[in-house]
């Protein structure tokens, strides 16, 4: 099999070393005001970025996935290929996607190498690479090497063989190749986040603001007791004792409602900012939603979820992924398993789905994790009406017409009885 890396140097038994002290990791700890100054790992330390990513991964991730051939107007179930069983030399399928997830939401990009092939040349294993080390070369005119049409591909400065890269951008500009960052597109909203969370770690690592005022109306007291009243005085508020003192002595706590700082109004609307750059629901990573959404179901609001968030992601993934098939096939991510309802509810579903001959009865036991009934009594797809030929009420157009209708399976020579 063709190994792109073989030629580096790399095997699998060879472990990668890596200095895994606290400088190793990019933190901008110094001017998170600039924009400049923001990386991608270093959002990571905004909480609404890392819930979006962790948000969106986890959810698609966790979705089965379902391989088809498509024929003519019919498809055929098939069983997964070895690309979506054993994806990647380490981790499973959700790994996998978990990586490829992570790489379109922070970087933009997921970029991988076809590591394994069949005897058909068709990927068996996918490695994905860290976007921060890929580079790629599309800047020529069309149609010349280095161009959007043929781009150049490298990695740690070594080019890669195009047949074996597996590109999935997020968000492309006529062009280009390479995905727009959303984390570099929007390093002001991010930046003003960062600078709000430094902000406030400041001001309660302070104490905020002063506890109160110590003040005597009596005599003069020196810098030097101020500061021995002073550090008695902040001993009793932090111990909760109470404060003794004479009658020369005036004290008047000071109060601050927290929600008067403006860093609380800045952290939830760059939390509602960045649910917006990601079309997810503000309320799931902190932010702030209309108020018609919190009256509705929480099923309704996993399928608003589904389609306005998951889907866009989805059908790309889907489209990419499907593309390294043979052709005809196809994978599908199954959404549905997202959607959990109460039993009464997924039951009277279940019914319908089986009277219309939509599912068979192990189809519909298979969701609920149990074996098929004996002798493939549970294979039938036949619309119960029709087979047990029972009598159905059917809509009519016109009101003089009769409303039922007897359904009878027809026989074998093709009469109807």
């Amino acid at each position: 099999m063709r190994n792109p890396f073989r030629r580096w140097g790399w095997t699998r038994h060879e472990a990668e070393r890596r200095d895994l002290s606290a400088s190793s990791v990019s933190w901008p700890v110094q001017d998170l005001a600039s924009p400049t100054a923001v990386t991608e790992e270093g959002a990571l330390r905004l909480a609404p970025v890392f819930a979006a990513g962790r948000l969106l991964a986890s959810s698609v991730a966790s979705l089965p996935i379902q391989q088809y051939r498509k024929m003519g107007d019919d498809r055929a179930k098939l069983p997964l290929s070895s690309l979506f069983v054993q994806p990647s030399a380490l981790g499973t399928i959700d790994d996998w996607v978990w990586r490829a997830m992570t790489s379109l939401v922070y970087r933009g990009n997921a970029v991988g190498v076809a590591t394994q092939r069949d005897y058909l040349e068709y990927p068996t294993q996918i490695e994905w690479l860290n976007p921060a080390n890929v580079s790629v070369q599309d800047w020529n005119a069309m149609g010349e090497r280095g161009s959007v049409t043929d781009p150049v591909w490298s990695y740690l400065g070594e080019e890669l063989p195009s047949e074996d890269v597996v590109h999935i951008p997020w968000f492309t500009l006529p062009g280009r190749v390479w995905g727009l960052s959303p984390i570099a597109a929007y390093a002001v909203t991010v930046s003003t986040g960062l600078s709000a969370q430094q902000f406030s770690d400041d001001w309660f690592r302070s104490g905020g603001v002063p506890p109160g005022r110590f003040k005597n109306s009596m005599q003069t007291v020196d810098q030097k007791d101020a500061n021995i009243i002073k550090r008695r005085l902040v001993q009793a508020i932090r111990s909760h004792e109470p404060i003794v003192y004479g009658k020369d002595w005036d004290y008047e706590p000071i109060s601050v409602n927290p929600t008067e700082a403006k860093f609380v109004e800045t952290m939830r609307l760059t939390a509602t900012q960045i649910a917006a750059i990601y079309g997810i629901p503000p309320e799931k990573i902190g932010g702030e939603t209309g108020g018609s959404y919190t009256y509705s179901s929480p099923e309704q609001r996993q399928i608003e979820f589904i389609q306005d968030a998951l889907l866009p992601w989805l059908t790309k993934l889907e489209n990419h992924l499907s593309a390294l098939l043979p052709r005809g096939q196809y994978i599908k991510f199954n959404a549905d398993a997202l959607i959990r309802v109460d039993i009464e509810t997924r039951y009277s579903v279940y019914a319908k789905a089986r009277l219309i001959g939509k599912n068979s009865i192990d189809e519909i036991r298979a969701l609920e994790d149990e074996p098929p009934l004996p002798n493939g009594e549970g294979q039938d797809y036949t619309p119960l009406p029709i087979q047990a030929g029972q009598t159905v009420s059917l809509p009519t157009v016109r009101s003089h017409e009769p409303g039922p209708l007897r359904l009878i399976r027809p026989e074998k020579d093709g009469t109807h009885g």
